[in-house]
């Protein structure tokens, strides 16, 4: 009668501790290597792809969104301000969408980003290590994924971690 109640108390502890835990910081194998090589054909309408070589020479944000995605909806008001500013390229990557639903999209919320490349059947995020939508890298000039955002960017994300990032990775490369 022990075995069974000390079995039980051990698996309570390990769901317990992964209550604490933040979804958000789940870590990524990708953190400090080379972008995955892929060639993906621009989202209807649009004339730019997106392509691991479009990721070398500066450093920029790669957003993996949908149109079908609540919370890639709550965070495009955030991509439209930084594409005002030209702080920083943000490269798209349209996730498992209709061709049309995501061109429609875009053309309603407007287009944030310098290219987007349509992964219709998801291979390229999983490549990348995609869990769902939204998802949002940084990647070196150098085409090496530097951090990853899982969930909606937020104002306090962009201003606090991403841009912040960013400038370090900028300062390092001239150096």
């Amino acid at each position: 009668m022990a075995l069974p109640a000390l079995g039980f108390a051990g698996l309570a502890g390990v769901f317990a501790l992964g209550l604490r835990s933040d979804p958000k910081l789940i870590p990524s194998p990708l953190i400090g290597l080379k972008v995955p090589k892929f060639d993906l054909p621009p989202v209807k309408g649009k004339t730019l792809g997106l392509s691991s070589t479009n990721l070398l020479g500066e450093v920029s944000l790669v957003n993996v969104f949908a149109s079908w995605c609540v919370a890639c909806r709550a965070e495009h008001p955030i991509f439209m301000r930084l594409s005002q500013d030209k702080s920083v390229p943000l490269h798209g990557i349209n996730y498992k969408d209709a061709p049309d639903d995501a061109a429609k999209w875009l053309d309603t919320m407007g287009d944030p980003y310098t290219r987007t490349g349509a992964d219709l059947d998801g291979r390229v995020a999983i490549d990348w290590g995609v869990y769902g939508v939204p998802e949002t890298f940084v990647v070196g000039a150098d085409g090496t994924i530097a951090y990853k955002h899982i969930g909606a960017v937020t104002g306090e994300v962009m201003s606090n971690t991403l841009l912040p990032l960013v400038e370090r990775l900028r300062k390092g490369a001239a150096a």
